[in-house]
């Protein structure tokens, strides 16, 4: 079973979206016994609380739903739990390696290594107004897209 754990700053706009926009593509793949997703923030701004609204009804115009899903903080026992503690943007990676247990850097990525895109991070659309959760939508998609390819090699 490989473990990911995808993470931002409050767990309700960016990186639930990521769980679930992976675990649809997991799930299409008939890959669900093979990989275990979830998320994670790094402030605890938000425990307990669902995902954003606005990304909520984004992801759910491409059949991803995020309702079940409730904010929580990262904690250094995830190195130990996930094989891949994927981060949003620079910012939560620093975050991330701060609290990493010694000998577990290795397990934390910036999320959009893994797409084509030219970005190196994904936005964070929660003070946005307009398109800012599709464009999260769209960057999450592609780098999902890779990161499944490179589990799967």
């Amino acid at each position: 079973m490989v473990k990911v754990l995808f993470v931002c700053m409050g767990n309700i706009c960016r990186s639930p979206t990521a769980e679930g926009v992976f675990r649809h593509q997991v799930e299409q793949a008939n890959l669900t016994d093979q990989i275990s997703i979830d998320s994670a923030g790094t402030h605890a701004y938000h425990v307990g609380n669902p995902p954003d609204g606005r990304a909520q009804s984004a992801a759910l115009k491409r059949n991803v739903d995020l309702s079940e899903q409730r904010a929580r903080r990262v904690s250094a026992d995830d190195f130990l739990a996930f094989d891949y503690v994927i981060a949003m943007d620079e910012s939560n990676k620093d975050d991330l390696l701060a609290i990493c247990p010694e000998g577990y850097e290795d397990r934390i990525h910036l999320f959009l290594n893994f797409s084509e895109c030219e970005e190196i991070e994904v936005p964070d659309p929660y003070y946005g107004q307009g398109r800012g959760f599709e464009i999260v939508l769209n960057l999450v998609e592609d780098a999902s897209n890779g990161l499944l390819k490179h589990i799967n090699t």
